[in-house]
């Protein structure tokens, strides 16, 4: 197996791992603060955009590389395991048939852009007028 094929299967793990979490957060059995922290890392790494843009080199994958698998790694380890196997079937299944997107996350992620856009601006039209 080459490397890249290594590392499709890697992404394409992660990417049934996160489907499985999101499921995992639906069922009772789960405690509340693992449900808190599944959902920003489900949020986060199905929304079509990301807080650092792919497009910056080095930094607009580290958080693709680093945050999300980390993120999956703690919440795992709060999810019970029988749930948690119940979710991975649950998530095998639907991603062999389609991919998830949480357009709701985007907006957010797109909310924070427009924010830190406006908060720039206004710093620099203050500065310009001292």
């Amino acid at each position: 197996m080459t490397f890249m094929e290594r590392w499709k299967q890697r992404a394409r793990h992660l990417k049934r791992e996160v489907y499985a979490l999101y499921l995992a957060c639906k069922d009772p059995r789960v405690p509340w603060y693992a449900r808190i922290l599944a959902l920003c890392v489900v949020g986060y790494a199905f929304s079509p955009i990301d807080l650092i843009p792919d497009f910056i080199p080095i930094l607009g994958h580290l958080d693709d590389l680093i945050l999300i698998p980390l993120g999956v790694a703690a919440v795992i380890k709060l999810i019970p395991p029988p749930v948690l196997s119940e979710s991975r079937d649950k998530a095998q299944a639907v991603l062999s048939q389609q991919k998830p997107t949480n357009w709701i996350a985007a907006s957010v992620i797109v909310l924070i852009w427009l924010l830190l856009g406006a908060a720039s601006l206004l710093v620099v039209q203050r500065v310009l007028q001292s």
